[in-house]
C-alpha cells in the first residue's frame, strides 16, 4: 500500500512551496496505522528541530538522517554560496544530483552568518532548535558571535554537534579536514590494495558516511541525556575517529603482540578462503568462509573434501597460511562455471556467495527489490528520481522521504516567518545581504 503522508504541522513547507506528490514514506510493508483510520504513524523524531549549518559531507548527511524520521530540518546556507554539494558530481538540466539525494527532507534558507543580521537571526532560530550540526574550522562560530556560549545562552536545551576533521582541540584541530584524510590517516589506507600495490582509498565518502552514522547516533544520545539533565550539550565529531573504530582491533593487536597489519587485497588474514573469483561468463563473485562449517561445505562443493582433514584446516588463522591452495580449488571451479551456475550450486549447499554488483545489478535485484532499498520520489524539477530509502524500517513509526533537496534558499521566508520576522524584517534582512 501506499501510506498516507503526514499531516503537516508548523515545521513542515506550505502547500505552496512543497512538491505536493513529493511524499514518500519508506518501506511500505512497514507502515502501519497507529492513530485514525486512514492516517500515517507519526514519525518518531516529529516535533525536533535541527538546523544543518554544514556542509561536504557528514554533517549535511548526520542531518539528513534525522530528518528521514521526521525531524524538521532547516538547512542554511549562504545567500551567494550555496552549499557545494548542489554542484558536486554528475548534473542533469544543470540541476546537481547528489543534493536530491543530501537535502531531502530539509527545508532550506539562507543567512550569511558572519553578517551582525544573520547572527542576530540565526540565534533566534537556535532558541526555537534541538540540535545544530556544524562543521566549520573551531573557533569560526567563535568568532562570529555564535560560538557554545551565546547559543547555550539563548537555548540551554541545545545539542551543539561539531564535526570536524581533526576535534576542537589538539594539534591539527585548524587543519582543513576531509574524509579522504581520515580514510588515510586512520590506518585504513594502509590495510587496503593488493599487497604489492599502493595504499588505496575508497571511491567514495567513506569516512564522511560512516562520521555522519557517528554523528547522528551522538546526536540522540545527548537528547536522551537531555530529559534527565534538562540541558544540552556538544558533540565533538572528529571524522578521523569513527573511521578507526571500524577498522577492527588493530590497535589491540599492535599493542599486545606489535602487529600490524599489511594490506591483503581481497584476502583475509583470519579466514579463508574468502576473495573474489571470475565466472565463465566474465563476472564475479564474492565468497566468505568466516564459519568453520561453511568453509568445509565450500570445499565439498568444489570436490576438495580432502583439504578438509589438513591439519591447519582446523581455524581461520590456518586457513587464511594456505589461502593459495584454497584459492586454487574455489577459483577453479568457479571460473568453469556461469554467475548462475555457480551461485545456484553454492546455495543450494547453503554456502555463503553473493554476486559483485555494479548500481546496475542494484537496482534490478530482487532482494533489494523486496526492501524498497532504492526507491522512487517525486522531484518537481526533475520528475520520478530514484535514490536510497530510508536507512532502517521501524515496524510502528517508520522513516519516510518526504521530498528531495529543494532549490536554494526556497523557504527563506517561511522559515523566518515562523521565529516572529515581519515581511518587513525579512525584506531588510535582503536588502543587507543577511540573507
Amino acid at each position: 500500500m501506499t501510506p498516507t503522508p503526514h499531516a503537516r504541522t508548523p515545521h513542515t513547507p506550505a502547500a505552496s512551496t512543497t512538491p505536493s506528490h513529493a511524499v514518500h514514506a519508506a518501506h511500505a510493508s512497514h507502515c502501519s496505522d497507529t492513530s485514525a483510520v486512514g492516517a500515517a504513524p507519526r514519525a518518531p523524531l516529529h516535533g525536533l528541530r535541527v538546523l544543518d549549518l554544514a556542509t561536504l559531507f557528514a554533517g549535511p548527511l548526520a542531518a539528513t538522517m534525522l530528518g528521514d524520521f521526521g525531524a524538521d530540518v532547516v538547512k542554511v546556507e549562504h545567500p551567494r554560496k550555496p552549499d557545494p554539494s548542489r554542484g558536486h558530481g554528475p548534473a542533469k538540466d544543470g540541476i546537481g544530483l547528489w543534493w536530491k539525494v543530501l537535502g531531502r527532507n530539509k527545508r532550506t534558507i539562507t543567512l550569511d552568518l558572519s553578517s551582525p543580521g544573520g547572527r542576530d537571526t540565526l540565534l533566534a532560530l537556535a532558541a526555537d532548535a534541538d540540535v545544530i550540526v556544524e562543521n566549520f574550522r573551531p573557533g569560526t562560530l567563535e568568532r562570529w558571535g555564535l560560538g557554545w556560549e551565546e547559543l547555550a545562552t539563548v537555548n540551554p536545551r541545545l545539542v551543539l554537534a561539531r564535526v570536524t576533521g581533526f576535534g576542537q582541540f589538539g594539534p591539527y584541530a585548524h587543519r582543513p579536514g576531509f574524509g579522504t584524510l581520515a580514510e588515510a590517516m586512520s590506518g585504513f589506507a594502509a590495510i587496503t590494495g593488493e599487497p604489492e600495490g599502493p595504499p588505496t582509498l575508497p571511491p567514495f565518502g567513506l569516512a564522511d558516511s560512516i562520521a555522519a552514522l557517528a554523528t547522528a547516533y551522538a546526536v540522540m544520545t545527548a537528547l536522551t541525556a537531555r530529559t534527565t539533565t534538562g540541558r544540552g550539550q556538544v558533540v565533538d565529531m572528529a571524522i578521523i575517529e569513527p573511521m578507526l573504530s571500524v577498522i577492527g582491533p588493530h590497535p589491540l593487536w599492535y599493542d599486545q603482540l606489535g602487529y600490524v597489519q599489511p594490506r591483503t587485497g581481497n584476502r583475509s588474514r583470519n579466514n579463508a578462503p574468502r576473495n573474489t573469483y571470475r565466472t565463465s561468463d566474465g563476472s564475479w563473485v564474492a565468497v566468505s568462509t568466516s564459519a568453520q562449517s561453511i568453509a568445509e561445505r565450500v570445499m565439498v562443493l568444489v570436490g576438495r573434501p580432502d583439504l578438509i582433514d589438513e591439519p591447519w584446516f582446523a581455524d581461520g588463522t590456518g586457513r587464511a597460511e594456505h589461502a593459495d591452495v584454497l584459492d586454487e580449488a574455489v577459483g577453479s571451479w568457479i571460473a568453469r562455471r556461469t554467475r548462475d551456475e555457480a551461485m545456484a550450486v553454492f546455495e543450494k549447499a547453503e554456502a555463503a556467495i553473493a554476486p559483485v554488483y555494479d548500481i546496475r545489478d542494484v537496482v534490478d535485484d530482487p532482494q533489494y527489490q523486496a526492501l524498497s532499498t532504492v526507491t522512487e520520489v517525486q522531484d518537481p524539477e526533475l520528475g520520478p528520481i530514484k535514490m536510497q530509502n530510508v536507512l532502517f524500517r521501524l515496524s510502528e513509526t517508520p522513516g519516510a522521504i518526504r521530498w528531495p533537496g529543494r532549490p536554494h534558499g526556497a523557504d527563506t521566508t517561511a522559515v523566518l516567518s515562523e521565529i516572529g520576522l515581519t515581511p518587513a524584517e525579512i525584506g531588510s534582512l535582503r536588502e543587507q545581504g543577511a540573507v
